[in-house]
């Protein structure tokens, strides 16, 4: 459950559009080695170029395993509130309608956690209490005192982490960059930070003259790569170059990928990060769920010298992930350009 106050609904409340569906290129994992391969990751490199946002199939994650993760969120989302808020004030955890620390506003309610190497979410994350029982017996009574979503979690977070590290190595490929794991190594590293998001946009409340609200504001994702799914529910959105926004289609068998901004400087402008945002227009509950793949704190981030070229050069200096991401939590609003403080 979300609960504004009459003036914070005004603040997210956007007018009534509809804008043009954004068409998304399609990129297929599973392409086999050789010309289909190569075709597969000239098309990535196209899609980063382009619009810094394309989707995958082929990827290899059970639609099952999906179904199974976006069910027990449901279920976790439609506890009473006093029960998902038990865990909150952790550092990851449970939090509604407030998104960062610069006064931004949404109409959601979401789990952040952090995702170990393995692609496990390490105990510390939760408390008994942060994600009790979805499920319950048929008179009423909860039926086990722990709850799977957990554990479907874990499990999820392990199979993106191994595509998204398969994206990147196909990123890799197009890009002629060796070896393989030139950009996935970020990611898959021990010490890599990885977070898991679950969003829930509820159905959207009856407000005047039609308007539509603020779900998620526009924003770039700071990581290196973004991997979303949802539920089939539209509401989200990409900006294009010229600012015009695009509503992405709903897709019930492919995972979306966001360029992020530490990719946009590994590739010295190359990639775009793409702006986004969710808007919530729709009766039926909106649940997403979107694997951040950062890297590890100190690692230290500047354009790839294979993609400078001869006397190329930097739009960037260098910085250390952790200074970045710690740029991004001194009271900024998501729609700041926190990149260009990087720049030379």
């Amino acid at each position: 459950m979300v609960v504004l106050a009459k003036a914070e609904l005004e603040q997210i409340a956007l007018p009534a559009a509809q804008p043009p569906l954004a068409h998304v290129r399609a990129v297929d994992l599973s392409a086999a080695p050789g010309a289909a391969r190569a075709a597969a990751a000239r098309a990535l490199v196209s899609a980063c170029e382009e619009q810094g946002f394309f989707r995958v199939t082929g990827h290899g994650v059970p639609l099952e395993l999906v179904r199974a993760v976006e069910a027990a969120a449901a279920g976790f989302f439609a506890l009473p509130q006093a029960e998902k808020e038990a865990g909150a004030g952790r550092p990851v955890g449970y939090a509604s309608k407030r998104i960062g620390t610069g006064g931004d506003l949404g109409w959601i309610e979401y789990l952040l956690l952090s995702v170990t190497s393995a692609g496990a979410l390490p105990a510390a994350s939760f408390a008994a209490s942060t994600l009790p029982c979805a499920a319950a017996a048929a008179d009423g009574s909860r039926s086990e005192p722990s709850c799977p979503l957990r554990e479907l979690l874990e499990e999820y977070a392990a199979a993106v982490r191994r595509m998204a590290c398969g994206v990147l190595e196909l990123m890799a490929e197009g890009l002629g960059l060796g070896p393989a794991d030139a950009i996935s190594r970020l990611v898959a590293d021990a010490d890599s930070d990885n977070m898991l998001r679950v969003n829930h946009y509820p159905p959207r409340p009856e407000l005047q003259h039609g308007s539509l609200l603020t779900g998620f504001g526009e924003h770039t994702d700071p990581q290196i790569i973004s991997v979303l799914r949802s539920n089939g529910t539209s509401g989200l959105e990409i900006a294009a170059r010229d600012g015009a926004w695009a509503s992405v289609p709903p897709d019930a068998d492919s995972f979306f990928i966001n360029v992020g901004d530490a990719l946009q400087v590994l590739t010295n402008g190359r990639f775009r990060s793409v702006k986004h945002r969710v808007v919530v227009s729709s009766e039926r509950s909106r649940v997403s769920m979107i694997f951040f793949g950062g890297p590890p704190p100190g690692q230290r981030l500047a354009p790839l010298r294979q993609l400078m070229g001869d006397g190329g050069r930097s739009r960037y200096r260098e910085f250390t992930w952790k200074e970045y991401k710690s740029s991004t939590h001194r009271g900024s609003r998501l729609v700041d350009d926190r990149l260009c403080r990087f720049e030379n």
